[in-house]
């Protein structure tokens, strides 16, 4: 956090704040963007889901009850895999994940071979497989097509699954080298499997069926029919 003379020093250039307006002095208790540590993001206490990108923080949409039960089914169908076979940990969304110094995300599913904790309260030292469940929002998209699967190879994570509720697929990426190939691009009918865990597969169909346990969407109203309408006045 900010010492008390950095804090006097801004204090200075903020002016009072108005009603109607956010708490800007608030943001003086908290580090600059680009100049937050590992420890200072680690001890933020906030109901939000926040990510640390390079000294910065990214506040990230809040999940959608659809987005929850697709991370939920898919958990439970990797943890017993896992579990059954002693061969790590599973974990959901909301455990830090260090892919390099400065820069946690959280994937809403991941996958730890031993090792991968060396503290019981810190994060996780990278992943085996980490799973992301694509948001909506163009830039929510970009951040789990784009972003996260560049990350996740530089971190050395061996496989990443992208599932896309908007395009009902799942795609599995498999690193080789230092990038990603992609292992397959999975639609309902078929099955998703892993490399990272031979004999570890998933029925697309079902992951997506779980939207059916959600109540209907509500119907927009519909527009007034023009021959309802009444006439405009003539001036």
């Amino acid at each position: 956090m900010l010492n008390a003379t950095a804090i006097d020093q801004l204090e200075r250039h903020v002016p009072p704040t108005r009603v109607g307006e956010p708490p800007w002095p608030v943001a003086l208790l908290y580090p600059r963007q680009g100049d937050w540590t590992e420890e200072e993001y680690l001890a933020l206490d906030t109901n939000r889901l926040v990510e640390l990108c390079n000294g910065c923080l990214e506040v990230l949409p809040l999940p959608t009850p659809f987005h929850q039960l697709i991370a939920q089914f898919l958990f439970r169908l990797l943890q017993d895999f896992v579990l059954a076979r002693k061969l790590g940990l599973v974990f959901m969304m909301g455990l830090p994940v260090r892919v390099w110094p400065k820069q946690i995300r959280e994937p809403d599913v991941l996958f730890v071979r031993p090792g991968r904790l060396p503290h019981r309260n810190g994060p996780a030292v990278g992943a085996d497989l980490a799973m992301e469940v694509v948001s909506q929002g163009k830039e929510d998209r970009k951040r789990d097509l784009v972003t996260k699967r560049s990350e996740y190879a530089r971190a050395g994570i061996s496989e990443y699954w992208i599932v896309d509720p908007q395009m009902r697929r799942i795609t599995v990426l498999v690193l080789q080298g230092k990038k990603y190939r992609v292992h397959g691009e999975f639609s309902p009918g078929s099955h998703a499997s892993s490399v990272e865990l031979p004999g570890f597969e998933v029925d697309v169909g079902a992951v997506f069926a779980v939207e059916s346990m959600l109540p209907p969407e509500k119907e927009r109203p519909r527009r007034q029919k023009a021959a309802n309408r009444k006439p405009k006045r003539k001036s």
